[in-house]
Order: structure tokens, then C-alpha cells, then sequence
């Protein structure tokens, strides 16, 4: 019994430590990076910018007419939300403190200035950023979310790509060059093992920039990467 009651409880401080975690990376245009999303419990997401600031949270709407279609804009939380008063340290005063059962931190006003005021923790979730001396592309922009690494590609990069979202842990992304069409020129070729094509000038007139072979929501490595 006591052995029971301590497999019970591993598993519930487990699932507890776990119920923070990044679920989707979205982009704009299939080609400009929006937002990370973390998922906590009854399915809240929370949209991240890259520079560690929390844009918008709720629920996401799928449309009952089609099914792969959900709306870009979060239904509203009714649950409990909480902010950090004036009491707190000036960095973090009037933001976001909870969401439901997600605890959120964010860097003080003794930190470096990269970090100041920038989301520190999503429950267990430490972030980290780029510093001031890392490539001009980087500085700044979300490092880490706890044992997921990012990076970018830097300013030296194709004028297609140069500055945007490069690695999500194992997942690697591959942009259209500059030296492609037109129309698909900075859009994204491969997350992952998965490729995209898209309607180039050359294919049915009226379609150029369209998706020819790929999924709009694709799920990598348990992430779900979202062309918009």
C-alpha cells in the first residue's frame, strides 16, 4: 500500500511539473514567425512573443464547418487570473502573476537589461535569451524554454531568412531562399522531416504563393507548427 501511495504520488508531482509545456509554434503569411503557445490545464494557451512577452491567452475555436480550420483569435479565459501588484518589483508590476494553475515570473529590475521585465518562468518552464553580444539577429529573443533550445538564423544569413526562427529543440526550419520564385521566396520549406511546396509563377495562374504539398497544422517532434 505505501508503495502504491508513493508511485501515486511521483505520478501526480510528475504530471503537475509537466502541465506547462510548449504546445504549437505559429507563423504568419507560412513565413514570419507570431508566437510560441504553452498549453496548461483545460487547455489554455498562452501566446509568447520571441522577446519574452505574453501577447494574448484562451482557448482556441474550431470551426464547426471545417474542421482544420480554427480561428486566429483566443476565445477569453473565465477562469481565474492574477497580477502582480504594486508591491512587486517595478519589472513585473500590473503584468500577468497566474493563469489558472500556471504560475508566471519574470526577470527583476537587478537583472541584465536583456532579461529586465521579459518572462522568467511559465510554471516549471525557465526561459533564458540571447545577450546584448550575440549576433545583432538574436539579441534579446527567447533562448530557452526549459530543456527546448531556439535559435535563429543571423543577420548574415539570405535576405530571405536572415532573423528568423531557425531550431525548436530537434526541430530544424528551412526557408525559400532569395533566389527562388517569387512567390515563395522566405516561405518555409521543412520543420522537421516534413517539407512544404508551395504554387510557384510557373503553376495554375491566380494560385502562385498557395500550399501545393504539406499540412497547415503539422505536428513535430509533439509540437504543432501552424502556418497561417
Amino acid at each position: 500500500m505505501k508503495k502504491f501511495f508513493i508511485s501515486g504520488l511521483c505520478f501526480t508531482l510528475g504530471m503537475a511539473a509537466g502541465a506547462q509545456q510548449l504546445a504549437q509554434v505559429n507563423f504568419s503569411g507560412a513565413s514570419h514567425f507570431s508566437y510560441f503557445s504553452f498549453v496548461t490545464d483545460r487547455n489554455i494557451l498562452i501566446r509568447i512573443s520571441d522577446d519574452g512577452r505574453i501577447l494574448e491567452f484562451g482557448t482556441e475555436e474550431q470551426s464547426l464547418r471545417n474542421s482544420n480550420y480554427y480561428s486566429p483569435n483566443l476565445q477569453p479565459y473565465p477562469g481565474r487570473v492574477a497580477f502582480y501588484g504594486p508591491e512587486s518589483d517595478s519589472a513585473a508590476r500590473g503584468k500577468v502573476k497566474s493563469i489558472g494553475s500556471a504560475e508566471i515570473s519574470y526577470y527583476g529590475t537587478g537583472s541584465m537589461p536583456f532579461k529586465m521585465g521579459k518572462i522568467r518562468s511559465v510554471g516549471s518552464q525557465q526561459f533564458d535569451y540571447f545577450a546584448d553580444f550575440d549576433n545583432k539577429a538574436l539579441q534579446g529573443k527567447v533562448k530557452s524554454m526549459g530543456m527546448i533550445s531556439i535559435d535563429y538564423y543571423s543577420s548574415y544569413e539570405n535576405e530571405a531568412y536572415k532573423g528568423k526562427l531557425k531550431l525548436v529543440g530537434n526541430s530544424a526550419i528551412t526557408y525559400y531562399s532569395s533566389f527562388d520564385d517569387k512567390f515563395i521566396r522566405g516561405k518555409i520549406k521543412s520543420i522537421g522531416g516534413f517539407n512544404f511546396s508551395w504554387y510557384t509563377s510557373f503553376d495554375i495562374p491566380g494560385y502562385g504563393g498557395g500550399l501545393k504539398s504539406g499540412l497547415m497544422r503539422q505536428t513535430v517532434n509533439s509540437v504543432m507548427y501552424v502556418l497561417q
